[in-house]
Order: structure tokens, then sequence, then C-alpha cells
């Protein structure tokens, strides 16, 4: 059974960083791509970046690029989201999700397995 734990939101004031990570358990996640998404009140879930884990390969939405990393620790099977220059919209609860397949995709119905999301709050 897939499990995803996230761990690691807070509360940040703007300019400021967050590292969150995805502890994966239960499956081999070699063939798999990690993804992370998140969803403020009142909107809908949406991508913010991916990775690969067998070619750490990634992928990121608009909004986060240059601000965001994604990295992984085969090791330790986790998956982190480094979050740098923080913005109050960055706001939402962060989820991590995995997907079955090599190819990074940025819908949330492609991603079978979901962690229970960990909260963001930063402050103006």
């Amino acid at each position: 059974q897939v499990q995803l734990v996230e761990s690691g939101g807070g509360l940040v004031q703007a300019g400021g960083s967050l590292r969150l990570s995805c502890a994966a358990s239960g499956r081999t996640f070699s063939s798999y791509v990690m993804g992370w998404f998140r969803q403020a009140p009142g909107k809908e879930r949406e991508f913010v970046g991916a990775i690969s884990w067998s070619t750490g390969g990634t992928y990121y939405a608009d909004f986060v690029k240059g601000r965001f990393t994604i990295s992984r620790d085969n090791a330790k099977n986790t998956v982190y989201l480094q979050m740098n220059s923080l913005k109050p919209e960055d706001t939402a609860v962060y989820y991590c999700a995995a997907r079955p397949y090599a190819v990074i995709t940025i819908a949330p119905t492609a991603y079978d397995y979901w962690g229970q999301g960990t909260q963001v709050t930063v402050s103006s």
C-alpha cells in the first residue's frame, strides 16, 4: 500500500523559505513521477512541479520557476520541495502525489496516490 506523508509546512514571512518533505513507502518508486500540488481556499488544486524518480528530471509551473526546486533522496525514498522567496499568494495546502508512469504530467487526475497535505501560510 502506497503511503505519502508530507511534512515541513508552517507560517513564514514573505520573502522567507520553507522546505517540504514527502516520505514515500509501500512501493518501489523508481519508475514513478512525484508531483507537488497546492490548493488555496476556494480555488482548484493546481500543479506546482514534478520530478521523475528515475531520471531526476523536473518540470515546474511558470509561477514558481526560479523560486521552487524539487529534489529527491533515493536512499530515504523522500522527495523535497524547496520554496524560496515566498509570497502571500503561495499560501495553500501543499500535497505530494505519485504517478506510476515515467512521464511528467500536470493534471491532478493523472496521479494515483496522494498525501494528506501540509499547510503553508505566508504572511505579508
